[in-house]
């Protein structure tokens, strides 16, 4: 299951999602965030995504291409990031400090 929404910061458009990113939920996560509405400087926060399948990373390089940066604080995350080159920002997670 994922929960997924757009939350107005100060900092800007976040784009918080929340357990598995997988095929059934990233159609809807790609509807919740169109490419004509995307927002200027969306940060992706994927911190408590805990599965991404195929469906999922294919999202993700979608949202990069149009600009989207992201975020994760634990050592799956970071890696599908660093796995698929995607705008990681806060890189900050060793494998001491995040498991």
């Amino acid at each position: 299951m994922l929960a997924a929404e757009i939350r107005w910061l100060a900092s800007g458009p976040t784009l918080k999602m929340k357990g598995t990113l997988d095929r059934d939920w990233a159609a809807q996560a790609r509807s919740l965030v169109r490419k004509d509405v995307i927002p200027a400087g969306l940060l992706v926060d994927l911190t408590e995504v805990s599965y991404i399948d195929t469906a999922g990373e294919d999202l993700l390089k979608w949202l990069a291409s149009m600009g989207a940066e992201f975020t994760a604080d634990n050592i799956y995350a970071v890696h599908v990031c660093e796995r698929l080159h995607l705008p990681l920002l806060e890189h900050d997670c060793s494998p001491i400090s995040c498991g």
